[in-house]
Parts: C-alpha cells; sequence; structure tokens
C-alpha cells in the first residue's frame, strides 16, 4: 500500500512538472509572439524564435515517466510532438519574418489544441503560492436578494469565495 501512494506521489509530481513546462511554453509565446519575430526579421537570428520554445523538463527520464498512466504519456507525447513541429521549423526555415509569421500561426493553434488537451488531461500546474484553482459550479442562493445586500457583505462573500 505505501509503495502504490509513493507511486501515486511520483506521477503527481511528474504531472506537475509536465504541466509546468508546458505552461511556460505557452506563456512566453503569447508574450514575445510579436517581439519575437521582429527580431528575427532585424537580427536574422533564429535564437528569439528558438529560445521562446525551449523548454525545461522535456527531457524528463524514462524512469519518471513511467509513472504516468498510457494516456497521459500519450497526451504528454502529442504537445511534444506539436512543438517539436515548431521547433524544427523555426530551425530550418528559410521563409522570410512575414511567411515565417504566417506558419507560426498555423502551428501555435495545433500546439495550443494539444496543450488544451494536455492541461485537461494532467491538470494545470502548481501555482508558487500552493493555491490549487478547482471547478466551480454556481448554486442557488436562498438568502435577501442580491440588490437587498450591502456593498460591503458583498466584498465580504467574495473574499471568503477567493479564499475558498
Amino acid at each position: 500500500m505505501a509503495r502504490r501512494k509513493k507511486a501515486e506521489e511520483m506521477a503527481a509530481r511528474v504531472r506537475n512538472l509536465l504541466a509546468m513546462d508546458a505552461a511556460g511554453v505557452m506563456r512566453r509565446l503569447e508574450a514575445r509572439r510579436d517581439e519575437m519575430f521582429a527580431l528575427f526579421s532585424r537580427l536574422r537570428s533564429r535564437e528569439p524564435l528558438l529560445g521562446t520554445i525551449s523548454s525545461r523538463y522535456a527531457s524528463g527520464a524514462f524512469e519518471q515517466l513511467i509513472h504516468l498512466s498510457e494516456q497521459e504519456q500519450a497526451v504528454v507525447d502529442h504537445f511534444y510532438e506539436r512543438l517539436d513541429e515548431l521547433r524544427w521549423y523555426f530551425t530550418y526555415t528559410e521563409d522570410m519574418p512575414g511567411t515565417a509569421q504566417l506558419i507560426f500561426t498555423k502551428l501555435h493553434k495545433r500546439l495550443e489544441e494539444a496543450y488544451r488537451v494536455l492541461v485537461v488531461t494532467l491538470g494545470p500546474p502548481m501555482p508558487p503560492d500552493g493555491s490549487r484553482v478547482v471547478d466551480v459550479q454556481a448554486v442557488r442562493h436562498e438568502g435577501p436578494s442580491p440588490s437587498t445586500e450591502s456593498a460591503l457583505d458583498k466584498r465580504a462573500v467574495s473574499a471568503r469565495n477567493r479564499r475558498a
């Protein structure tokens, strides 16, 4: 029983590292999208493109990835395959910056879809503060109508909901 719990903890850690890596790649792509093509055009260097899509944990050891289920492994592989398509294109393209940006848009959409599936399958990465965002569902409240609540009460309820 203890061995199984340890394996589950290991799998959770591997999932989190992969989710953090994928989130970092996607965050950098969004933040640097315009600038990386401007630099590519001006400097004729691929480094802004390749540096943006570098991944920290993609070379995870087989011994670690084995802790994931087959479906999780397939989803992770699919995400990194899409990322590799982008990396290959950025590494070897002879396209001019405008054309490269158009091709990037197509490849980026594929990567975004693979990322959505990865997050659904593995879960989002643990944020630095350790809090987890969970799916919530609105429920009907059987109290006074919202129009009768004071602004102070609304702020207090809002603050409690953020902490929960």
